[in-house]
């Protein structure tokens, strides 16, 4: 039986729904349905293109391998980024960030709760009132801004009713309360956690009289359940008794109290006066004590110096000089396309120009005034302005940088242009959209939709991550202008859609919103957005919400054949970008393994899953065509057991002989890797409890005749043939007995030692 998966964000594998509208049933024979063959035979080969329902037209598929290409290059350039470790104590969250306590869905460790709470000072009196709620009713929401301390206070409300050591546990923000309303999985003591709370993708799937049983539920349990979410949730009748309006500790006793914490520094009477001036500005937590701990390690002027903020005062006083046109469209331009060679970066903003000057004959006020006087018009001055000129107006907001070329040649590298730090680029972004409206917007947006169809990938990427950005101001707008448009387009237009949500990641309270937009275009909102979704639930957003992504992509397979074959891409694509992450590859791994024990023998279900898990066992490694399998090997110890399970799943299926060539393949790439040689008995012992003496012969058979093609007839790979064969031959076959590398054929005396044969 395979291994549960771990009860990520409190959902099990999700039931196999009916196919949907866009499904159509198999064909008389059951193409693509494993026959019920029995315990004693491998099945019937149907080939690659063996599937249920309709077969997708060959412009279908190409246009979604083309989307998935473009997905597999972003992924290769910032994979590392998306799952590296940095401080997280700062304001910002950016690529390779880490994920605060329970952000993530799944169990939250006491030492991330400790470190959470080393500096919490509950703020009063909403704390109290919070604390009453949740123990008369085992359930409270906490409503207010971004970045008040709401995640915080959920942590340290659970701990004061259950205790430091209770268990605690973070369930995902979509769907959760709805799922957990139903669930009778509750179990006893435990402390539920659901951050930045958005909402159900249906409705009408919570009403107040499940939330008062849900209530109740928690009481007899006796557990207890905190929800944060913005100011909106005051609104949901269902929510609305157990909401409280959470603010922040007051910032001049969160700055004493961490410096009662942390070593003593003496400063001197003026500077604590500007100190403590410049604290009582603070609005977030985060920045005090930040400040404190920069005090604590660097000295005052360092705390001085995050306190003031110098880049949010440089890019203040820019503004504040109410920039001509010829200046505002460059750098409103480079908020959307930082990094991108200079000589693109020209022509784009020279169409971003002409999409403003249409505007302007068109009678509206003038994009560079934001308070609707009158002023120059632009008159042609992106196209006179030198390089020079501009820069030296964007001094200490703007540097030349290089990027390499596309034969990553240092010597052909090209000149761009960057902002001077990332949180620039954040203020930037926040000052167009705090001081400028529909005159610079509505032709920011017309020129944002061309990039987002006809860009290359480098500049669609940049406008998804310059969109992403503009989604911490404008998410709404965002989401109706843009994503709704994008998600329905060509592949460029959905890719970009895709990694905006993706992007949408690097800020926390984002996450959860990009989470609710994917899975709401799953919903009956036609399949090419169910496609989109499909890839945007790889990459960050998969990473964050695993299971949340596996039990969505699972459902999708069962749906239309182009949204089935998009979902067992983004399966492949989660695996790809897993491969660093050894505890989400071997999730994954038991997912699928999960899935199939599940299937009923014989069933399009257990097809499906089957098809899926061949997928996985040949696709290959984003950066090599080395196959994932071969990787996992050899940096991921117990990998052999789930891969070797999964073997033996598919090679009693019609996938038979795509696996014999996968499993061939992985034999061919460990081949010259002796420390491999025990995970490949491994694989063997784990297909022997799977498998009859009768299928192992088959698979002798079949193993033998393919290793007599050239690009497996290799000594090396045949070697580690005979030892995956050798761990089972204790285990008698059907017949007369033979040895097992009696089946394995000799390589021809032609072939090169260790090479391929002619």
């Amino acid at each position: 039986m395979a291994d549960e998966p771990d009860r990520d964000d409190g959902l099990s594998v999700p039931p196999v729904p009916a196919p949907d509208e866009d499904a159509a049933p198999a064909g008389p024979d059951g193409a693509g349905v494993a026959p019920d063959a029995g315990e004693d035979a491998l099945g019937a080969d149907a080939g690659p293109d063996a599937a249920p329902g309709r077969r997708q037209e060959p412009d279908e598929r190409e246009e979604v391998d083309r989307g998935y290409a473009d997905l597999r290059r972003v992924h290769q350039l910032v994979s590392n980024n998306f799952y590296g470790a940095v401080d997280a104590t700062g304001a910002a969250f950016g690529f390779g960030t880490v994920s605060s306590p329970g952000l993530a869905p799944g169990t939250i460790e006491p030492e991330e709760a400790d470190r959470a709470l080393r500096f919490y000072v509950p703020p009063r009196p909403c704390f109290d009132e919070a604390l009453g709620i949740l123990r008369e009713h085992a359930l409270v929401v906490l409503t207010g801004q971004d970045n008040c301390g709401r995640g915080a206070g959920s942590l340290a409300l659970l701990r004061k009713i259950l205790g430091d050591k209770a268990g605690l546990r973070s369930l995902s923000p979509a769907n959760a309360l709805a799922e957990l309303a139903a669930s009778r999985d509750l179990k006893p003591g435990q402390g539920y956690v659901i951050l930045d709370y958005v909402g159900e993708v249906r409705p009408e799937a919570v009403q107040a009289y499940e939330i008062g049983r849900l209530s109740e539920e928690l009481g007899r349990q006796g557990s207890y359940l905190v929800i944060t979410a913005g100011d909106t949730a005051r609104q949901r009748l269902a929510l609305r008794d157990h909401c409280v309006p959470w603010q922040a500790p007051d910032p001049a006793e969160l700055f004493g109290y961490c410096r009662r914490k942390l070593p003593h520094t003496g400063l001197e009477p003026d500077i604590e006066r500007e100190l403590l001036a410049r604290v009582a500005e603070q609005r977030r937590p985060a920045d005090v004590v930040e400040a404190v701990l920069a005090l604590s390690r660097q000295g005052a002027e360092a705390a001085l110096d995050t306190l003031r903020d110098r880049h949010r005062e440089r890019v203040q006083e820019w503004f504040r000089k109410r920039p001509a046109a010829g200046d505002l469209l460059p750098l409103a331009a480079l908020a959307f396309l930082e990094g991108i060679p200079e000589r693109t970066f020209e022509k784009e903003c020279a169409a971003l120009a002409a999409h403003v000057r249409n505007w302007e004959q068109s009678g509206e006020t003038p994009v560079a005034e934001s308070d609707g006087s009158t002023g120059a018009p632009l008159s042609g001055a992106v196209a006179d302005q030198s390089r020079a000129r501009w820069r030296e107006r964007a001094v200490g907001l703007v540097t030349t940088g290089s990027r390499p070329g596309p034969s990553r040649d240092a010597g052909r590298s090209e000149r761009c242009l960057v902002f001077t730090s990332p949180r620039v680029r954040e203020l930037v972004m926040a000052e167009l959209h705090e001081l400028y409206g529909y005159g610079l917007w509505y032709p920011l947006r017309q020129w944002l939709g061309e990039l987002a169809l006809l860009g290359d990938l480098d500049t669609r990427t940049e406008v998804a991550r310059g969109v992403a950005l503009l989604a911490r101001h404008a998410l709404v707008e965002v989401d109706e202008n843009m994503l709704k448009v994008w998600s329905e387009g060509l592949t460029s237009q959905r890719v970009t859609a895709a990694l905006t949500l993706q992007f949408m990641c690097d800020v926390e309270h984002l996450a959860p919103q990009a989470l609710n937009i994917a899975l709401s275009w799953t919903d009956n909102s036609g399949p090419r957005r169910a496609v989109t979704a499909a890839m945007a639930l790889t990459g960050r957003l998969g990473s964050l919400y695993r299971l949340q992504a596996l039990n969505w992509l699972w459902l999708m397979t069962h749906r239309g054949e182009r949204i089935a074959f998009s979902a067992r891409r983004s399966l492949v694509l989660l695996l790809q970008t897993a491969e660093q992450d050894p505890e989400r590859a071997l999730f994954i791994l038991r997912y699928v393994r999960t899935v199939i024990a599940k299937a009923p023998a014989g069933s399009q279900e257990r097809s499906i899953a089957l098809r899926t898990a061949v997928q996985l066992l040949e696709a290959a490694r984003l950066e090599t065509p080395e196959p994932v399998a071969a990787a996992l090997l050899r940096s991921v110890p117990d990998s052999a057991r789930h891969l070797g399970s999964l073997w033996a799943d598919v090679l009693y299926s019609n996938n038979r002989s795509r696996a014999v060539r996968a499993l061939c393949g992985t034999l061919v790439q460990l081949r010259d890797d002796p420390s491999v040689t025990s995970a490949v008995h491994e694989i063997g012992e784990a297909m022997r409890t799977s498998m009859s003496g009768r299928q192992w012969a088959l698979l002798c058979h079949h193993l033998s005749i393919a290793l007599k093609h050239p690009d497996y007839a290799i000594p090396g790979a045949h070697q580690l043939a005979q030892v995956l064969l050798g761990s089972l031959r204790d285990w008698p076959p059907a017949g007369p007995r033979r040895s097992a590398e009696s089946l394995i054929p000799t390589p021809p005396l032609t072939s090169a030692q260790g090479g391929r044969s002619k």
